[in-house]
């Protein structure tokens, strides 16, 4: 498959020259794979625009300098759709020969395949936020450990709570995550037991691909087609913003549930219009990915499912 690189836009940060300044910083002698003789780890996720991995990267520059025992390589791309631009940053921490990569794949079988590059190249990879396909991994021929949440359960416990205010009958919409996506699968189904457990009345799904534009132009055309919905269960909280701006322009007694509790969100938790959301502690999830991942390169086994903290937030602990 040909790349549509040079049409990319990746976002790079690398700790070793936010350090600098503290007298830290990167020499041409170190060994392959370290920066002033730490391990390098690459930390590569999707769209730095989306809030969410905003907080990650944050989450994992802290860590890293509380850490204080290697370099960290972050990188990100412009959406949440660009798997060429992810593969490109793989090929790139390959390149610099990193020690690992921990890595929030945009797509759970289209990255196996540079991820199994890596593997092969002796670079410790772990998954993070969006699991690789079990199948794809298998037929690679390599093992990559899980760290992440439950996202079935999660978005289960968040349309739970729109469930319960509608009740049965309710008439709802689901906007979905990239299909690709592991969590976007996951969190539809989590949806789906909610609408079941709940009675609720499902009027339509699709995906609007984690993107706050698309999904305004998706959620409008649903509110169009089916003007007495009364709930939306958002797979992301990016996806929730661009249904609630319609809910607010059309003013429309519509509510929403949602998934990632991202700080945009807050004021809609408060003034009623969004219910529910899921915190996954995106942030603590790359700092627990880069702790194996440094097990790892000292010489740990981790393999299977390291299953991370989520919390329901509401209106009633919105704040804590």
């Amino acid at each position: 498959m040909r790349r549509r690189i040079a049409l990319t836009a990746v976002v790079t940060v690398t700790t070793a020259l936010a350090l600098a300044g503290c007298g830290q910083e990167s020499t041409d002698d170190s060994a392959p794979g370290q920066a002033g003789g730490k391990p390098t780890v690459c930390l590569v996720m999707k769209s730095l625009a989306n809030e969410y991995f905003q907080q990650m990267q944050t989450g994992a520059v802290t860590h890293v300098k509380e850490r204080d025992d290697l370099t960290l390589d972050s990188s990100g791309t412009q959406n949440e759709t660009d798997v060429d631009g992810q593969v490109a940053l793989v090929e790139s921490c390959i390149t610099k020969r990193a020690r690992a990569i921990v890595i929030a794949p945009a797509d759970s079988k289209a990255l196996v395949q540079v991820v199994a590059k890596a593997v092969k190249a002796d670079i410790k990879v772990v998954n993070i936020d969006v699991k690789l396909d079990d199948g794809a991994l298998q037929q690679a021929g390599v093992e990559v450990p899980f760290v992440g949440p439950d996202n079935r359960d999660g978005a289960r416990q968040s349309g739970k709570v729109l469930a319960d205010l509608l009740g049965k009958g309710g008439k709802v919409v689901i906007l979905e995550g990239n299909p690709g996506a592991d969590n976007a699968t996951q969190r539809k189904n989590g949806f789906n037991d909610a609408v079941a457990e709940g009675g609720l009345t499902l009027l339509d799904s699709k995906t609007a691909h984690w993107e706050t534009d698309e999904a305004n132009q998706v959620f409008a055309s649903m509110l169009t087609a089916h003007p007495d919905i009364q709930g939306v269960l958002a797979s992301n909280d990016s996806m929730a913003l661009g249904a609630i701006k319609v809910i607010q322009e059309r003013k429309a007694n519509v509510k929403v549930a949602s998934f990632d509790n991202i700080p945009a969100v807050k004021e809609h938790l408060q003034s009623g219009v969004m219910v529910s959301t899921l915190d996954q502690y995106g942030s603590q999830q790359a700092a627990d990915g880069i702790d194996f991942a440094m097990k790892m390169i000292g010489g740990e086994q981790v393999t299977g499912w390291q299953k991370t903290e989520i919390k329901l937030i509401t209106k009633d602990n919105v704040g804590s």
